[in-house]
This record gives C-alpha cells, sequence and structure tokens, in this order.
C-alpha cells in the first residue's frame, strides 16, 4: 500500500465530492423580471442529487423547488438541467425519464404525462406546451398533461428527430435538436440519419454476457450523419417543410435559432473553412445573412450566432491577431480583447466573456450607445447571465446575484474546501512568454536542493490549465507537488486564449508545436530556478491530448522525458471523429502526411523509456482501439510498458474508488520510474 492511503487525502477527496463539483450552483438564470433566479445545486459537497432552487432577488431568501427524493425519483445524479417558459414562471425537467413541471412562483411540483422516457424537454416560450424526444420520436403535449401527440417519427431504426447529433453536442456546443417558435405554434427540428455513419462497438470484457454497445461513430474522413432541418406545426407532418440550403458544400449544422425576427442557423462546410448563418422563410427557402470564412478553420464559440432585440446579428471575426465580437458585421471590441462566447442578449445589450490575458477570462457588455464595459473585476475565470435588470455573476464556485438598487446575494454553496491549499507560482517563460504555472512542495524553501520534474500539461486547442480559476486539477496538481515534485503546468500554442494566430500554428501538426512548448518552458524554468529543476529526472503526465502529449514525449524524446503516464490517449488521430480532427489536420485523404505526423503507434520502436498507459475501457471518446493498438505495437518491438485498464469506464472516470486509487497508481509508477523514495 502506497503510505497515505489509509488517511483523508486529496485523491479521495476528489472522489467523494466528484471532483469539487457537488454541492456547487449551477445552472442559475434569472427571471424575465429579475425576481428570481433559478439555479441547480445538490445539498452538500458529497451529496450527489442535485435538487432546483430559486434565491428572491430582492431579499436573497433562498428556497428549494423540487427536490428529486421528495417525487419519488430513484435517480442517482438527480436533475441534470432544466428549461422555462420566456417569463421564467415555469420550469420543465426530466427525471428517470419522467417530465415534471415546476411552477417556480409557488413551488408546487407536478408529474406529467408523456409517451415514453422522457429526453430534452422543452417549454414553449408561451408555457402552454413542452416538447420533448421518446426513442428518436418528437412529441409535444400540453403544460396540464393534455393532448400528447407524436410531431415527428423516425422512418428507420437509425434516425431520430429533435436530438443533436454526435458531432454536433460533442464539438459545436449545439446539443440540442428542436427549437420553439416564440409564439409557441411551431417548431424548428433537426432530423438526424446516422444510417451513413460507422458503427463501432464496446463491449465490457469482464462481463462476457453482456451484449456490445453499438455506437455512431464517425472516423475522420468518412461519412457524417445526415442532418436536415423541418419546420413543424403543431399538426406534425400536415404541416411539415424542409428548409433548403446548399447541403453539399455545407454539411454541418452549428447553429440554430428562432427570435422575434423568425428562424435562423448557421452552416458550415467540410473542410470547416467556411461558416454561413441563414435566415430561414416560411416556405424553407433561406437566404444569407453573413458569411465567414478562414484559410485554416473557422472557430465556433459559444452563444454564436445570435440576434439581439432589434435584428442586429451578434457574431465573431477574426482580425490578425485577435477575435473581436460584431454586431452587424462590424467590429465592437479592441484589439487585444479575445472573444471566448457570448452569454446572450437583452435588448440591444450583449453579454459576452473575453480575455485581455489568457489566465483570465471576465465577464463584458457591449450597448450601442455605451461601447464595451468590464462587469468582473480581479483575477479569476468569470462569467455569468443577465435578465430583467439582474446579473449573476459566477466566478469559479462562487455565484453572485446583482440587482440594480439592491444588496449583493451570494447563492450558498456547500462544496467541501479542498484538503490541499495551490501555491503555483505564475510565469511567462521564452520567447513566445509561454504561460505556465510553477507548483513546488509546501513548506519548501530556496536551497532545499534539486526537485524531480513533472510536467502535467493538457496543451491542447480544448482547454486550458494555467488559469487563475482556481480549477479542481490545480488542486491535482499541487498535490503531486507535495509529494516531491516541481510541477509545471504549460499551455502552449494552440491553446484557447491568446488569438487566433497563436491558436492556428498548430494547423497540420498537432504534435511537434506542442511538444517544442513544454521542452522549451521546462529549460526556461531551469535557467529562471537554479538548481530548483532536476533535469535528469523528468516526468510527464497528461489526460486525452495531454495523454497523447505525455506519450509522445517519451517516445520523440527520451533525452529530456524519463517517464510519462498517458491516460485516454488518441494514438491514431484517424480513428477520431470528423469534425474535431479534420479542423486541425485536414480530411486524411487529402493530407495523409498530418495525420502520419501525429501517429505514436508508428513510433512505437522508439519507447526506451518507462510508459503507463491508461484506457477507460467504456470510453465513447477516445475507444479502448487507441491504447490497445500503440500496446500490440510496443510489444510486437519488444518495447516493454504497463497498462492500466479500467472497466465501466468511459472518457473521464467517474466511479470512486478508481478516482481515488488512479492517482495513487500514478504516484507509484512515476516514483518507481524516476527512482524517487
Amino acid at each position: 500500500m502506497v503510505p497515505g492511503m489509509t488517511t483523508d487525502s486529496l485523491p479521495r477527496q476528489l472522489a467523494r465530492t466528484r471532483r469539487f463539483t457537488l454541492g456547487v450552483p449551477v445552472q442559475p438564470e434569472p427571471s424575465a423580471d429579475g425576481a428570481t433566479v433559478l439555479f441547480l445545486r445538490s445539498r452538500g459537497g458529497t451529496d450527489p442529487l442535485s435538487c432546483l432552487w430559486a434565491l428572491d432577488t430582492a431579499t436573497g431568501a433562498e428556497r428549494l423547488v423540487a427536490d428529486p427524493t421528495a417525487l419519488g425519483a430513484c435517480s442517482s445524479t438527480g436533475i441534470a438541467s432544466y428549461c422555462t417558459d420566456a417569463s421564467g414562471s415555469w420550469a420543465a425537467f426530466a427525471l428517470d425519464g419522467a417530465l415534471w413541471l415546476a411552477d417556480t412562483r409557488t413551488g408546487s411540483v407536478r408529474a406529467v404525462a408523456s409517451g415514453g422516457p422522457v429526453v430534452d424537454p422543452r417549454l414553449d416560450p408561451t408555457g402552454r406546451r413542452i416538447a420533448y424526444v421518446s426513442g428518436g420520436t418528437l412529441r409535444v403535449v400540453g403544460a396540464d398533461g393534455t393532448d400528447d401527440r407524436v410531431l415527428a417519427e423516425p422512418e428507420a431504426e437509425d434516425v431520430s428527430y429533435g436530438l443533436a447529433e454526435y458531432v454536433a453536442a460533442a464539438e459545436m456546443y449545439r446539443d440540442r435538436g428542436h427549437w420553439w417558435s416564440p409564439d409557441g405554434r411551431a417548431l424548428l427540428v433537426a432530423r438526424v440519419d446516422n444510417r451513413p455513419v460507422t458503427r463501432w462497438f464496446l463491449a465490457d470484457p469482464t462481463d462476457p454476457q453482456q451484449p456490445p454497445q453499438a455506437i455512431h461513430y464517425p472516423l475522420a474522413g468518412t461519412a457524417n450523419a445526415e442532418v436536415t432541418l423541418w419546420l413543424l406545426g403543431l399538426d406534425g407532418n400536415r404541416t411539415r417543410t424542409e428548409v433548403h440550403w446548399d447541403r453539399a458544400a455545407f454539411e454541418y449544422v452549428t447553429a440554430v435559432g428562432w427570435d422575434d425576427h423568425g428562424p435562423y442557423a448557421a452552416v458550415q462546410s467540410r473542410d470547416q473553412r467556411t461558416v454561413r448563418t441563414l435566415a430561414i422563410g416560411a416556405n424553407g427557402a433561406t437566404r444569407v445573412l453573413a458569411e465567414r470564412s478562414d484559410p485554416h478553420w473557422v472557430e465556433l464559440l459559444p452563444g454564436l450566432p445570435v440576434r439581439t432585440a432589434g435584428g442586429a446579428l451578434v457574431d465573431t471575426a477574426d482580425d490578425g491577431d485577435t477575435r473581436h465580437l460584431t454586431v452587424d458585421g462590424k467590429p465592437v471590441t479592441p484589439g487585444g480583447l479575445q472573444l471566448r462566447g457570448v452569454v446572450g442578449t437583452d435588448g440591444e445589450r450583449v453579454l459576452f466573456t473575453g480575455s485581455e490575458e489568457p489566465t483570465e477570462t471576465h465577464l463584458w457588455t457591449y450597448e450601442p450607445d455605451v461601447g464595451i464595459r468590464k462587469l468582473s473585476s480581479g483575477p479569476g475565470v468569470h462569467s455569468g447571465s443577465e435578465r430583467g435588470g439582474t446579473l449573476v455573476l459566477t466566478t469559479g464556485a462562487l455565484t453572485t446575484v446583482l440587482r440594480a438598487g439592491g444588496p449583493a446575494h451570494p447563492l450558498t454553496s456547500y462544496a467541501e474546501p479542498p484538503l490541499v491549499t495551490t501555491r503555483p507560482e505564475l510565469l511567462r517563460l521564452g520567447p513566445r512568454e509561454l504561460r505556465a504555472a510553477l507548483y513546488l512542495p509546501t513548506g519548501h524553501r530556496p536551497g532545499d536542493g534539486p526537485l524531480p520534474v513533472l510536467l502535467d500539461p493538457y496543451a491542447g486547442p480544448a482547454m486550458q490549465k494555467v488559469t487563475t480559476g482556481g480549477a479542481w486539477h490545480e488542486k491535482v496538481s499541487q498535490w503531486f507537488a507535495d509529494q516531491g515534485f516541481a510541477v509545471l503546468v504549460v499551455d502552449g500554442r494552440g491553446t484557447p486564449g491568446r488569438g487566433p494566430l497563436w491558436e492556428k500554428t498548430i494547423w497540420g501538426d498537432k504534435a511537434g508545436p506542442a511538444l517544442e512548448d513544454q521542452i522549451e518552458a521546462l529549460h526556461a524554468t531551469a535557467r529562471l530556478r537554479p538548481g530548483l529543476l532536476d533535469l535528469d529526472r523528468v516526468a510527464i503526465r497528461g489526460w486525452s491530448y495531454g495523454g497523447f502529449l505525455a506519450a509522445l514525449a517519451v517516445l520523440r524524446r527520451p533525452d529530456v522525458f524519463h517517464t510519462a503516464s498517458a491516460g485516454a490517449a488518441p494514438t491514431d488521430h484517424r480513428l477520431y471523429d470528423t469534425h474535431w480532427q479534420e479542423r486541425f489536420l485536414g480530411h486524411p485523404d487529402e493530407h495523409p502526411e498530418h495525420y502520419d505526423s501525429c501517429d505514436l503507434i508508428t513510433e512505437a520502436p522508439k519507447l526506451s523509456r518507462p510508459l503507463l498507459l491508461i484506457q477507460g475501457l467504456a470510453d465513447d471518446n477516445v475507444f479502448p482501439v487507441h491504447a490497445m493498438r500503440l500496446s500490440s505495437a510496443l510489444l510486437a518491438a519488444g518495447r516493454p510498458h504497463e497498462v492500466l485498464p479500467l472497466r465501466a469506464t468511459g472518457h473521464r472516470p467517474t466511479d470512486e474508488a478508481t478516482v481515488e486509487q488512479l492517482l495513487w497508481h500514478e504516484l507509484d509508477f512515476l516514483r518507481r520510474s524516476l527512482g524517487v523514495k
């Protein structure tokens, strides 16, 4: 047993708190009049059952609206999400496949009869009806539980109505498939035909009696799902109109909406270099409202495109090294302020997030007669929402409700305080001013001798790890430091927050620039802190893209990296999905050299350092084939390595025992590999 496992520890706390997410208020949404803020939260830092709550913005009093236990639910997670009408007076949600409707003013909750297990219920803006999906069929029912009916039914087994396809939900920020008209009399609906898509199968090798799960997964270079849009009246097929656009040229539907100016959609070309925003007419015809293009790819941002109350199109444009917010096609944000996403609009006011310094994200507004204004202050990753004169400002686990003329009211958080206190030193390293965070053991003093080094990056285009936001992974980096390491976390080229030129330097090569930046940061830190780092004992760990980078490091640069722990690592990028991988590497038939340059399997014979491969056997993002093929290639080349398979584990481990013991296992492996006691 590893010393320390018998007492409370950060690995155990991460497991029981689900990485400090339990007890934290999430999805705060003000009502139309700003008098109430709805949100989800469990009752404690280890309680997984999420309840629906409401805060009175005048008094700050919180009240419970919907409790899964009181409703007799058997759910292990509680209420995952909710949807309101335009006023915020009613909230609908699914629980154990049943449909529920809550009166947010009185707190009364009632079940609504449905035609089958309910997925993604959506109240119409008037609060009269609820649309939902059951078994791939789009249905609608009155809010009083009457007149449940089918609006669109699949014509084949692999067809669905009202749901987002895999790449939309995973890569485009579009997790919906049906949208109400403002008057509640019609819907715009996505029809998804998965029949052209490659089917993969996930089986549980520890339970061979169970049949494998079939998953539609569009591999890079293969067919995507066929996605079409339909205008549906409440009588279903009798008033069904297909939306027409050049689907051969624009096969991706990236965003959809319906406001007082009509329905609209954004569509993207397969090479992702062009995005068109289309207005949709009552007859299904479309006209182009705006078009964006880029020689590498057009970056999609959450919340865009959208329109103001007056009909001004809100979107984004890249100009040089700045990603701007645009209104009616004109940039309204200055150079150097990087747009991160749009939270929403209220009248002509636009609420958005942006970064002047990549380690911080702030909440901003734009108004035509005022310009831009920063609403948040101080270090951190800030976001929020605004409606009816009420602003909800979120910074990490802290959420504060602000209403003009009244006091600030924090939403209560029951999250457990971490057992470790993070002490990162934020650095800018080398000529590229790479953003980095250095973690040292608690109580470390100058002159305590050289420390073994652990690089702990993600360093890919999906996320940053070097921020002032206090994320859970910062606690993990500090925990490894407290075990006797100097832990260095580096965000290199391709990571978000530093502008389009920085992000797009990785086009065609997701391996070389990222690895170069980790090495440059390591050596720059050694020069900056002489005698601190033991460069003869350097480890690297990572998950997902970070796992790919960790394995790449020991394969290509064993002179720098002496051991690696690689979790859920994509080893052959041809085995990843279309929209994500083709964005950075192009189509594999057109650019096979890009995929070859990032292929870890062909580099297996180079391994000369200890390597641990960790793989969830139920991972439907980075499938087990990645780890298994690399392991087979290593074995065939006579290269010793270790493989840790995780039973019934998806892309991110959630089982408490697995989460806790995994970190201890990694620590033991790294210590053994580096000869650290």
